[in-house]
């Protein structure tokens, strides 16, 4: 395994959708959307195994105060090998300087974030209105 971490938007349809499908997210079946929020983020950060995409995370911010990280997924073959854990340090190149840094976790990645120094919000509670039908 030689995994290299870069801060790219080169990726394909393709490449993504294959990534996100082995992660069982449903924003897959809306390749060209998904692809399109993902250049469109503020920075896109990704892992890969020689020519396979085995990770990757995107960030929303206004370039200054703020951001918030929608997305991060490492391919369930490739989970617990500190992955995760690089696209989180280099996110943190960027904007560990930032006021606030946001991020919405679902239960199974709720450790992964404590892990890599997120806590929860004081008294705040995630809300939306969701398209997907995961829980």
């Amino acid at each position: 395994m030689n995994i290299t971490i870069s801060e790219t938007k080169d990726i394909t349809t393709a490449q993504i959708v294959a990534l996100y499908t082995a992660n069982k997210w449903s924003a897959a079946e809306k390749p060209d959307a998904l692809k399109n929020a993902l250049l469109n983020s503020h920075s896109v950060v990704t892992a890969w195994d020689n020519e396979k995409l085995v990770g990757l995370g995107n960030a929303i911010s206004d370039g200054y105060l703020v951001v918030y990280y929608p997305h991060l997924l490492v391919h369930p073959e490739y989970q617990g090998k500190g992955i995760g854990n690089l696209i989180v340090a280099k996110f943190q190149e960027k904007y560990s300087g930032f006021h606030m840094q946001m991020l919405t976790a679902d239960v199974k990645a709720i450790g992964f974030y404590k892990k890599v120094g997120f806590k929860k919000a004081g008294e705040t509670m995630p809300m939306w209105i969701y398209k997907g039908d995961e829980q």
